[in-house]
Order: C-alpha cells, then sequence, then structure tokens
C-alpha cells in the first residue's frame, strides 16, 4: 500500500496528476480541494494517497489533506459509492461543510453537488452518520446545535442556486463564517466577499 508520496510536481490536468518521485513519475487522480492547493509545476509537493486495485487497472489517488483521504474511504464504504463519485463530492464541498450536511440531515445541499442524485444524497445521510459518529469526526461546530449547521447548509444551498460553483461557495463561506451567524447574514457576507 502505499500512503503518501513526496516529489516534484511535473504535471496537472484535473482531475489527472503527475509526480516525480526520484524518477518515478506516479499519476494520480485528485479532487479540485487538492488542486487548488498545489503549487506551481516543478515544486516539490506531499500527498496522502489511496490505492484502488481493480481487476483491470491501479488507481492511485492523492489528497492534499489526511482528513479528505479520510472521507474518501469512508465514501468507498458507501454502498453505491465509487471513486468517480467520491472524487465529485471532495470536489464540490469541503470535509467540515459535508459532516455538517450529514449532521443537519441537509439531502438538498448535497444534491447541488454534480454527480449526487437524491437518493444517493439520503444513502449517504444515513450510512454517514453512524461512521461519522463512531469515529468521533463530528467537528465542534457540528457538534453545536444543529441551528449553526443549518445555517451554512442552507447559505451554501442558495449561493449554488444563484450560480456559484460548489468550491467557491465553501471557499466564501469559509472566510466570512462566523459562530452564530444566521443564513441571510452568511449569505451577505459571502456575496460581499465575492464582489470585491
Amino acid at each position: 500500500m502505499i500512503g503518501h508520496l513526496r516529489g516534484r510536481l511535473v504535471r496537472k490536468a484535473p482531475p489527472a496528476l503527475i509526480l516525480d518521485v526520484n524518477g518515478v513519475g506516479y499519476e494520480l487522480e485528485a479532487p479540485m480541494s487538492t488542486f487548488y492547493r498545489l503549487p506551481e509545476l516543478g515544486s516539490e509537493v506531499e500527498l496522502h494517497t489511496h490505492l484502488v486495485v481493480r481487476e483491470d487497472a491501479q488507481l492511485l489517488y492523492g489528497f492534499a489533506t489526511e482528513d479528505e483521504r479520510r472521507l474518501f474511504r469512508d465514501l468507498l464504504r458507501v454502498t453505491g459509492i465509487g471513486p468517480k463519485i467520491g472524487l465529485a463530492l471532495l470536489s464540490g464541498i469541503d470535509v467540515e461543510t459535508f459532516m455538517r450536511c450529514v449532521e443537519a440531515e441537509d439531502a438538498q445541499a448535497l444534491t447541488r453537488i454534480p454527480g449526487i442524485g437524491r437518493k444517493t444524497a439520503e444513502r449517504l445521510l444515513v450510512e454517514m452518520r453512524d461512521r461519522i459518529r463512531a469515529l468521533g469526526q463530528l467537528p465542534p461546530a457540528a457538534a453545536k446545535s444543529a441551528t449553526g449547521a443549518g445555517a451554512r447548509a442552507e447559505a451554501f444551498s442558495a449561493l449554488v442556486a444563484l450560480g456559484y460553483r460548489p468550491v467557491e461557495v465553501n471557499r466564501l463561506l469559509q472566510g466570512v463564517e462566523q459562530e452564530g451567524a444566521g443564513t441571510e447574514e452568511l449569505i451577505r457576507r459571502a456575496l460581499q466577499a465575492a464582489a470585491r
């Protein structure tokens, strides 16, 4: 099993990238959340990895953080979720927001992610809720009242409905989120940040 790679970034064309590790080029697939954190070509980078072995291929997936890799592995255990949907989900929502959606049972926010339909979203909520609780992975914000998580999830859904991409929405909300802020306040602050 390959747990992580450190090497020189020689190619990045989402979702694929190539790392040169001591003269060996490793081809990986990664979510957009990882691509946004990658340095310039030629720079050194370290990625957490997950290897999927199939009859016809061995596929290596790379992640910027251990939390992303852990969530990806948990997603693969959900009925009907494969690596492609796992990457799509991580490309459209960050780990903390996903856990908040699960805790708030917000299927609508998950269906805004390309490739995630209503049934898949509901299955994710049911199967991931117990896994996240069992692993003690709920973030402090999600362990609070559902209102805080609900406000962020509602703001996320509203901004996606306005035409913003899920990854952009996550970035905007992370920059303006404050404890106790309501849905309207989060939307207003995110739109102000987007206008800058």
